[in-house]
C-alpha cells in the first residue's frame, strides 16, 4: 500500500479506498484499482476499526499528492462521510490542481476532465445545494405551522418545580396521571420521571 515517499512532479494516479464497517471489504475496491492500472505502492486505506473509521490513510495521500496528480477512488462516497464533505474535498484539490475520478460510479466522474465527467460532478455539487435548500424551507415551515397552532418545534421547555410540586400533591392525594396530567399539563411520560421515586405508581 502507499508508502507516503515524497515525489517533487504531479503527473500521477494514486489510488485511495475506504471502508466504514467492519463487515465491509476492501477486496472490491482494490481490485477496481488495480485493473485501472493503480499499483499496491500507490493506493493508501482507511478501514474501520474498533469503534471509529481510521482515516491516516486518506490524510496521508493527501499530504503526499502534488499538482497534476489524480486521486483515483472506486466510487466518489469513499473520500467523504456524506455528499457535502465529499463536495468540500474535491473542491480544495481542484484548488490545488489535483484531480479526483471515480471509477464505478453511474456516472463515472473526473474532475480534471471538461467532458461529461466534469458535469456529473457539477450536478452532484447542484444536488447538494438543493438538498440543504429544501431541508432549510421544510424545517422553516414546519416551525410556520406550530407557531400557528401554538406549539413549538425543538427541545420543549423543563416543567416548573411548582408544578411538579403541584403534582406530587395529587398522586398523594390518590389522583391517577390521567387526572394529574389534566390538571398540572405536564404530560405522562415526564409524570412517570417525576415521580418515580414515589413509592406508589398510579396508572391512569
Amino acid at each position: 500500500m502507499g508508502n507516503g515517499s515524497d515525489h517533487l512532479h504531479g503527473g500521477m494516479e494514486l489510488g485511495y479506498a475506504r471502508v466504514s464497517t467492519t463487515k465491509q471489504s476492501l477486496d472490491r475496491q482494490l481490485d477496481a484499482l488495480a485493473a485501472a492500472g493503480i499499483g499496491d505502492e500507490r493506493i493508501y486505506v482507511d478501514k474501520k476499526t474498533g469503534t471509529s473509521v481510521d482515516r491516516d490513510g486518506l490524510n496521508q495521500l493527501l499530504a503526499y499528492a502534488r499538482r497534476g496528480d489524480t486521486i483515483v477512488v472506486h466510487t466518489l462516497d469513499r473520500i467523504g462521510r456524506n455528499l457535502r464533505e465529499v463536495l468540500n474535498l474535491v473542491h480544495d484539490l481542484a484548488e490545488k490542481g489535483i484531480g479526483v475520478r471515480s471509477l464505478a460510479d453511474p456516472l463515472p466522474i473526473n474532475t480534471a476532465d471538461e467532458g461529461m465527467g466534469r458535469i456529473a460532478f457539477l450536478l452532484l455539487a447542484l444536488f447538494a445545494e438543493m438538498e440543504r435548500t429544501f431541508t432549510t424551507e421544510r424545517a422553516a415551515h414546519a416551525r410556520a405551522v406550530a407557531d400557528a397552532g401554538g406549539r413549538r418545534i425543538g427541545r420543549p421547555v423543563a416543567h416548573s418545580e411548582d408544578k411538579i410540586e403541584y403534582a406530587r400533591l395529587l398522586k398523594a392525594e390518590g389522583n391517577s396521571l390521567g387526572v394529574i396530567a389534566a390538571k398540572t399539563g405536564i404530560p405522562k411520560t415526564s409524570l412517570h420521571r417525576y415521580l418515580a421515586t414515589d413509592s406508589v405508581g398510579e396508572q391512569a
